[in-house]
């Protein structure tokens, strides 16, 4: 039944084909930039002042003429939002070092002040980088809109975002806001920005080296955002993770099989899930996650070995390697 309900009460949402815009038609101009029409309330200002923060300037941004506050920030006041994926060390430490060489910090942060403290959804490699240099202060463009907070695939650029990286963010802004915000999980769409990221970071959460990549293609098919409360929807993506797990094991058990037949290819379980993806003959109409999930977990179970070949394997994926030549 409340797979039924589930399906029943998914929609798809298109994206619409962006027009090409005439230059130099949209946004302010240099003046209208630093024009103080706009200012953000007095209640932002002091509050930075009052945190041991300093205003440098106010200014409304050039694309939507929303106000910005250019402040310098105690470093220690500073952390990343909840719901951004762990920062990369290598990274950090090459930001750190391209930092030191220059000696200058040229790129502000994104900052969104909560509670005397400051969020940041772009710039926690930054922030971390200054952090190990031992900075006292950091340049901050702070936004009075809290909001913002929540817009981290579309402001997170400074390092690009694999799969799980990306669905990790989602489901975790996922869990911030039930509860915290009333509505429907298709009322988010703008936030999360794909649906399959949900049910993919659900399952990274609960097997964190879950081949996410090998999946995707068909996920992307089957799921749409829920017409569900969020508490409900998310009771559901945690259901889709575990069928998808279920899955997943049952595609290992035929890696393994493979394997221990003397075929080796890191493509090995991308192959398989191919195999069994009867959607790749369905190139038109919808489908449902539950019922493809479950047919192709009874393909994997019944999956024929004798019909794995190596031609298949190495046009898939290249040159197969038997155990002896790896």
């Amino acid at each position: 039944m409340a797979a039924k309900a589930a399906r029943k009460t998914t929609t798809t949402t298109r994206r619409p084909r962006r027009k090409k815009a005439e230059p130099a038609s949209r946004g302010l101009t240099p003046a209208q930039v630093a024009s103080e029409s706009y200012m953000p309330s007095p209640e932002l200002i002091q509050g930075i002042s009052e945190d041991g923060g300093e205003v440098l300037s106010v200014y409304r941004d050039p694309l939507g003429g929303h106000t910005v506050v250019f402040a310098a920030l105690p470093i220690d006041k500073v952390e990343p939002t909840p719901y951004q994926r762990d920062v990369s060390e290598p990274h950090v430490k090459r930001l750190a070092g391209a930092m030191e060489r220059l000696d200058r910090f040229l790129d502000p942060i994104i900052a969104i002040r909560k509670e005397g403290r400051y969020w940041t959804p772009n710039g926690n490699h930054r922030l971390q980088a200054s952090k190990l240099l031992g900075g006292k202060s950091i340049m901050a463009l702070v936004l009075p809109d809290e909001d913002v907070a929540y817009q981290i695939l579309a402001l997170n650029t400074e390092k690009a975002h694999n799969l799980k990286e990306r669905s990790l963010e989602v489901i975790r802004m996922h869990r911030g806001l039930t509860g915290a915000r009333a509505g429907r999980e298709s009322e988010f769409a703008h936030l999360f920005e794909e649906p399959a990221f949900l049910t993919l970071g659900a399952a990274y959460e609960k097997r964190p080296r879950f081949s996410g990549g090998a999946y995707n293609p068909f996920i992307k098919r089957v799921e749409s955002f829920l017409e569900l409360p969020m508490a409900e929807a998310l009771r559901v993506r945690e259901a889709r993770a575990d069928k998808l797990l279920e899955l997943d094991d049952a595609v290992a058990s035929v890696v393994t099989s493979l394997k221990e037949r003397g075929l080796q290819s890191p493509y090995l379980k991308n192959f398989v899930v191919a195999r069994i993806n009867f959607l790749r003959f369905k190139k038109e109409g919808t489908a449902e996650f539950d019922p493809t999930v479950s047919r192709m977990i009874s393909s994997a179970r019944r999956f024929n070995l004798d019909k794995v070949n190596r031609e298949d394997l190495g046009r898939m994926s290249g040159p197969l390697l038997a155990e002896d030549e790896e």
